[in-house]
């Protein structure tokens, strides 16, 4: 226990409780009196509910008077508050304004014609206010209709309007009803919110063994929240014997699909030895990814380790202000005191006891007890004025969150009918983090609609430029996204090793990302085309407009359609096996350029340096998007 002079009474608890306490010695920092010794407290606030409250699809939003950035504190039960989360599913239909009466008109009319799935849109239209005024009573009651028809998504929607009490009175018995048959029928969302059900007794009896046996269940379709508490249940002992090493599995999975709890947890996992061999550089590694996706805890470790030596990175004070700063300015209480204490002594930025005492005053104000006790013991040494001053920093600080990708936010929900549903048309790519997307023209072409599904969610997208001639478009979709560096094609040699990820076949295959590699095999297409490369990677139906990527992670082509699908080249005879072509970034380029809004954000290359395969495959998934049309 730390010395109750610091006013700290927490337990030291691994992985439960939200809480991570760990007692460090900090011999760079030295407190004016010697009684407090050099002990720095890293508390790191590891929990789904801070992941949660960060993503706007979940419906357990803070209360309108919380304060942003607040963390959860000590003594937080992490059992009832990481998995209560019901996740109502986003709506991908009516998006666009365009020939939205008509188009909501068609819908209603299918939907009382009887069709399950068109009810259960319907029902979205009334829950999102799509067209329609938001009316959750509306929405329950097309809900209804569908899932009493059997429809799986319907049936799921329904328990979320059961548990948080829209449109319906609060049921959590009914909540578990619906969301059992839908987990019967293997949806993984209803999977996942029955195991939370069994972990908090709503609606039936509590019972972690249960839980466990539906996230599971959830986890091997690849849903990442699943994976998480699968993994928490094996590192707890919670419905199953403790086993790190199962532990360390699920971490590593929803890791590897880029969900930063999970890459947090897997990064302690390193530290602690927990699981795996420790090694400080692999912990350092997921902190980073992490903390750069904005997950405040992740970016409070990583200061941390710059902080000692030999922890997995070189000492760098500079780095470590930088990262604390981060997670300072979401409103983490504890990088607060971190950096307040890098101010206090000059340790990787000037000293400033006025920054010093507002980073206290910041931390003390979310009730932190040493906060109080190092803020005042810095005031001793101040003037009125320059504490003033400080009270004034603080008055002013507004907590700015980032936003912590979950790797897979809830499935969309059900389409309407096959005859209108939009079909999958293709794939694409981000060249910008802002949501600058890559295609083939002729993937789009004719849309009335546009609709882009990627690992986190199903948005709209609008056409913003084409050239038809070269088959090549540009979309435009609002979020922040993973993008590709484009290089120029001219380096490209024959020979030279390619990859492509693409959504091949939906009906056989799933929404699965697949990957396929090959070699540049020609420096011009179909009848000597400059514009294309000829490729022997494997292209299937809907890899148009995937990414053609070298094995330094650079886009250096757009995939078309394989020469049988072609009408272009039928008229050639018979296509050649393992035959196919990529418009050339070179040609992309001149598209992109167009742009200047685009071309400004666009990735610097990456160097020709050896790079691990695995890297350059998932920086290439996390980046390409199933591309629909309607």
């Amino acid at each position: 226990m730390p010395p109750d002079t610091l006013g700290l009474q927490f337990p030291l608890v691994i992985g439960r409780g939200g809480i991570r306490l760990r007692l460090m010695r900090k011999p760079w920092h030295t407190p004016h009196s010697a009684a407090w010794g050099t002990v720095l407290i890293s508390i790191i606030v590891a929990s789904l509910a801070v992941a949660s409250a960060q993503q706007p699809s979940r419906t357990n939003a803070p209360a309108p008077n919380a304060q942003a950035g607040t963390n959860i504190g000590p003594g937080m039960d992490f059992m009832s508050r990481a998995w209560t989360n019901a996740r109502p599913g986003i709506n991908p239909i009516l998006t666009q304004p365009r020939e939205e009466a008509d188009q909501l008109n068609a819908l209603k009319r299918r939907a009382e014609q009887g069709g399950a799935r068109d009810q259960c849109s319907l029902g979205l239209a009334y829950y999102w206010g799509s067209g329609v005024a938001q009316d959750y009573a509306e929405a329950v009651k097309w809900y209804r209709k569908a899932a009493e028809q059997g429809n799986a998504d319907a049936q799921y929607n329904l328990g979320v309007c059961y548990t948080e009490g829209q449109g319906v009175e609060r049921d959590y018995t009914e909540a578990a009803k619906w969301y059992r048959r839908a987990a019967e029928q293997g949806s993984p969302l209803a999977q996942y919110n029955l195991g939370v059900c069994y972990t908090e007794g709503q609606g039936v009896e509590k019972d972690y063994t249960e839980a466990a046996k539906w996230w599971r269940k959830a986890a091997e379709q690849d849903d990442a929240q699943a994976q998480c508490n699968l993994a928490l249940c094996y590192s707890l002992g919670q419905g199953m014997a403790k086993d790190y090493t199962e532990a360390v599995k699920w971490f590593r999975r929803a890791a590897e699909q880029g969900d930063s709890f999970g890459q947090l947890s897997l990064a302690f996992c390193y530290e602690e030895g927990n699981g795996v061999t420790k090694d400080y550089a692999e912990a350092a590694t997921w902190f980073r990814k992490a903390a750069d996706q904005g997950n405040a805890s992740a970016q409070f470790n990583l200061g941390v380790l710059y902080t000692e030596e030999g922890q997995g990175v070189e000492r760098d004070y500079a780095q470590a202000v930088k990262w604390w700063r981060r997670a300072a300015e979401q409103g983490n209480a504890y990088a607060q005191i971190s950096l307040a204490f890098c101010y206090e002594d000059g340790n990787g930025v000037a000293k400033d006891d006025i920054e010093a005492y507002k980073w206290l005053n910041l931390a003390a104000a979310q009730g932190n007890p040493g906060a109080f006790r190092w803020r005042d013991l810095i005031a001793a040494d101040m003037t009125k004025d320059d504490i003033a001053e400080a009270q004034r920093r603080s008055a002013r600080f507004i907590p700015k969150k980032e936003t912590p990708k979950a790797a897979r936010a809830p499935y969309p929900p059900a389409l309407p009918s096959d005859e209108h549903a939009p079909q999958p048309s293709g794939s694409g790519f981000f060249v910008t983090e802002d949501g600058w997307l890559v295609t083939s023209f002729h993937v789009v072409e004719g849309a009335a609609h546009i609709l882009i599904r990627t690992e986190k969610e199903t948005l709209p997208a609008k056409l913003i430029n084409a050239d038809k001639v070269n088959d090549v478009a540009v979309l435009k979709v609002s979020g922040k996204f993973a993008a590709l560096p484009v290089a120029p094609s001219r380096a490209t040699k024959l020979g030279e090793t390619v990859l492509t990820i693409g959504f091949p076949n939906i009906g056989l295959q799933g929404f699965a990302l697949t990957v396929t590699k090959g070699q540049v095999s020609g420096l011009t297409g179909a009848r000597d085309d400059p514009r294309e490369f000829q490729i022997s990677v494997a292209v299937q139906p809907r890899d148009s407009g995937a990414p053609l990527v070298n094995q330094y992670g650079n886009v250096v082509g757009v995939v078309e359609a394989r020469p049988a699908d072609n009408p272009a080249l039928k008229s050639a005879g018979p296509p050649p096996q393992n035959v196919n072509y990529a418009v050339k970034s070179s040609v992309l380029s001149v598209l992109l350029e167009s742009l200047p809004e685009l071309a400004s954000k666009l990735k610097e290359p990456y160097p020709a340096t050896d790079r691990k395969f695995e890297d350059v495959v998932n920086e290439t998934k996390s980046a390409t998007a199933l591309v629909l049309v309607y």
